[in-house]
């Protein structure tokens, strides 16, 4: 569910009218120019990481003569609010992001282009972790190209660890240890947030869900909702008990996925639950200090929510529209050293290298060459993660539930109430959430 910056494409007049909906274009068919349009931009607050982008499309462009590209400023990249919408009215890109979350959906309404006969143009597509290409595949059909693969962990500040005399080497591992440290660090005074979190915009349920995994729930079995249940009781229960008996969690109610970052960033809350991307955009986008901040596994370690993303293409593509798409996927989103795979360039930027990424290459002959390239221009303190990467691999993975878009949005309710009402009833919330769920799913 996650945003990331990626994106291609068009350029001038009638031909950015005719593209914009990732249309055919009779020029691009009879061997003329293509345009195409991709996606997320890197933002203007990034100056420098914008100035790379740009000259990747450049450097694309030369490569690939009669190939016009622009990207589409758009941040953050993925907006759950707004990108049905935008895929029903054909205002979708030619190439376009879509969280793991939305693949089915996706596909099942064919809103992405069959690119089964076009996965050679991506070279390393074959190195891609089987489980990933499985993700973006019905039928023995390729919908996607997968980008990002990753499971959840928790994201701590280690100088407020030290602050608040924990030792930042011994993260907790269990969500009693959760509490108890963010209790000690909402102790060191006003404006100090022990755990952050968050109580709507979808992430306020898409972190429920990663709570119920780690205590050994589930979300949905045989098509109906399943976290009306001990572990998801114990989820709000905690939540609850931290706001209103430790009131360690702050007082404010988060909605937008960046805003907990952005709290993070600004020193004053000691952990979140996250990927280690979200490392990379406390450094990077919010300017946190880099030495500060580690991740562990995620609590109690029973599972692990791992998602990720793909690029998808419309349907609306002309075949030569399809491959210079592909083909910019390739350059821009899968060649070591090159496009976002610059690593050296991205350390030159002052660009977050090092986190642990779970790659989506995994240990292929690209996965490890990535891995030795980022560990080589590494500009964070890898040390600060070798708790995630010692627990990641015992921990196990799973993937989001149907319609969870849908169902996060309903769980925002239970996770806003408890964060923001002292007699809020949990039982009650949890039933009500089930019934609306299952309402859900039944249109499934």
């Amino acid at each position: 569910m996650k945003p990331r910056n990626l994106a291609i494409l068009l350029t001038t007049g009638l031909a950015l009218t005719a593209t914009a909906c990732g249309g055919d274009s009779k020029s691009s068919d009879a061997g003329g120019d293509v345009s195409i349009t991709v996606a997320c931009q890197p933002a203007k607050t990034a100056p420098k990481t914008r100035k790379a982008w740009d000259d990747d499309v450049a450097a694309f462009e030369k490569a690939h003569p009669g190939v016009k590209v622009k990207s589409t400023d758009q941040q953050p990249c993925f907006d759950p609010k707004t990108f049905a919408a935008k895929l029903a009215g054909g205002q979708m890109e030619t190439v376009f992001m879509v969280p793991v979350t939305n693949y089915a959906d996706v596909i099942a309404k064919r809103q992405a282009k069959d690119i089964t006969g076009q996965t050679g143009l991506v070279k390393n597509f074959g190195d891609i972790k089987q489980d990933v290409r499985d993700m973006v595949t019905k039928d023995g059909k390729v919908y996607g190209v997968p980008n990002v693969s990753y499971s959840v962990g928790l994201v701590y500040n280690r100088a407020l660890f030290t602050k608040a005399g924990l030792d930042p080497d011994a993260p907790p591992k269990t969500w009693d240890e959760v509490r108890a440290a963010a209790k000690k660090i909402a102790g060191l005074g006003a404006g100090y947030v022990g755990y952050g979190e968050y109580g709507g915009g979808n992430v306020g349920g898409w972190h429920f869900a990663q709570s119920v995994f780690s205590r050994g729930g589930e979300m949905v079995v045989d098509g109906k909702a399943a976290f009306n249940s001990p572990e998801g009781k114990a989820v709000l229960q905690n939540l609850h008990d931290m706001r209103w008996e430790d009131k360690s969690t702050g007082s404010k109610v988060l909605i937008g996925w960046e805003t907990l970052m952005q709290q993070m960033a600004a020193g004053k809350t000691g952990m979140m639950l996250g990927a280690p991307d979200v490392v990379t955009d406390v450094v990077q986008k919010f300017q946190g200090k880099a030495a500060d901040y580690g991740i562990t596994g995620i609590p109690d370690g029973k599972a692990s929510l791992t998602g990720g993303e793909a690029y998808m293409i419309n349907p609306k593509a002309s075949a030569a529209q399809t491959k210079a798409a592909m083909q910019w996927i390739d350059f821009e989103f899968n060649t070591p050293g090159k496009g976002r795979f610059d690593f050296a360039r991205g350390k030159a930027n002052g660009e977050a290298v090092g986190v642990p990424n779970n790659d989506y290459m995994g240990d292929s002959a690209t996965g490890k060459t990535l891995a030795e390239d980022r560990k080589k221009n590494a500009a964070l303190p890898v040390e600060n993660y070798e708790p995630y990467v010692e627990s990641a691999t015992g921990v196990a993975l799973k993937l989001e539930p149907e319609k969870a878009q849908e169902l996060y949005a309903v769980l925002d309710v239970a996770m806003s109430a408890v964060l923001t009402r002292e007699n809020a009833d949990i039982d009650k919330l949890l039933s009500d959430a089930e019934s609306k769920a299952n309402s859900i799913l039944a249109k499934s």
